[in-house]
Formats: C-alpha cells, structure tokens, sequence
C-alpha cells in the first residue's frame, strides 16, 4: 500500500479513499498507478477486477504451484542425472549437497535453492533457464514478457509500422513469404523481376 502511494505522490490514507470510492484520483495519478503496477490504463475503465481476469486457479493457490513445480524441477533433476549416468553419491560428492537432500529435491519434496540449483545445473551442464516453467499461467506470463521485450527492442519506426492496422496486410504478406522455401522464394523474386521490366 505504502509503495503504491509513494508510486503515485500520496499518502496511503488517500489511496484507501481511492480504492473505497470516497475519493477519485486525477488522470496522472492513475497514469502513474497504472505505469508502477505495469498494466494498461484502460484496465481501470473495465469492470472486472484484476483479480478475477489475471489470476487463474494455480496462482490463488500459490502453495500448490509451488509444490507441483517442485516436482517438475525434482524429476527434471533426476532425469539429467541419470541421462549423465550419474549416481546420488558422484553428484552429492561434486555438489557438496547431500545424498539425502539431493534425493528430497529429486523426489519434489523440498525446494531446491538456485544457488544450489545453479551448481547441480552446472554440473550436469545445463542451464537453469531450462527449468523455468515453460506451461501454465507463469509459463504464459514468461513468454509475454519475453515477446514484449522483443518488439521493445526493435527500431522505433518498426515497432510503429507493426503498430498500424493498415499495415497488417503486409506483415501478413512477410509471414507467408518467410514460410516459402527458398526455391519457392526465389521464384516469387524472379516474377517481380519480370513485372517491373
């Protein structure tokens, strides 16, 4: 709450009077809510609270995602280990974690640290990124994200072509083309060739 109000310059007593409806704020005060709490300003015209729209079941039940994820994580673990043809022990031995924790995390009954997750994945040479959730809600989440930061490197004058509903026919038209294979490609190239001679 207090983070909130300082976000928007005011006192958490009037964000209260905002959010009970006693009070409205002004344009650059919901401007600077919405920018803080990274969700579009036209989210505060819906009548739908962010709650209901945002937060499916897994992520109101956060211990229950925790537990299944570490599942996932301890049978992805297991599955690495055994690919290396490595024992408990070897990596208990390289790890300085013991057999019995290690065995814990296999099995998805104890989370894994990422210190420690980040030496088991380095001894079994992967990265951690490849325990990120790539399904459910989070998954979802991670790859919006990862799209958004995407299109937010592109040029300025690209992003804004992108931008523009009149343009979709050619982005539909680029989409097609980088599907073609490169016989076919080279034959649409030839037949503009001969249209514009």
């Amino acid at each position: 709450m207090e983070e909130c109000a300082a976000a928007i310059g005011v006192s958490p007593e009037i964000l209260k009077s905002f959010e009970a409806g006693e009070a409205a704020p002004s344009l650059p005060q919901l401007e600077a809510l919405a920018f803080f709490l990274d969700l579009p300003i036209e989210h505060f015209w819906g009548s739908e609270a962010l709650s209901e729209s945002t937060l499916d079941a897994s992520l109101q039940n956060p211990d229950r995602l925790a537990e299944l994820r570490n599942r996932i994580i301890g049978t992805r673990l297991q599955m690495l280990r055994n690919e290396s043809g490595m024992t408990l022990e070897t990596l208990a031995a390289l790890s300085s974690i013991s057999a019995d924790r290690l065995k814990t995390f296999e099995e998805g009954t104890s989370p894994v640290s990422l210190p420690e997750l980040e030496v088991i994945a380095n001894i079994l040479e992967t990265r951690v990124e490849s325990f990120f959730d790539d399904h459910g809600t989070i998954g979802a989440w991670r790859t919006q994200q990862t799209a958004i930061q995407k299109f937010m490197d592109l040029p300025e004058q690209h992003q804004q072509f992108i931008l523009q509903p009149v343009n979709r026919p050619y982005l539909d038209l680029a989409l097609r083309l980088s599907e073609l294979s490169v016989e076919k490609l080279r034959g649409v190239a030839e037949g503009l060739l001969e249209i514009t001679y």
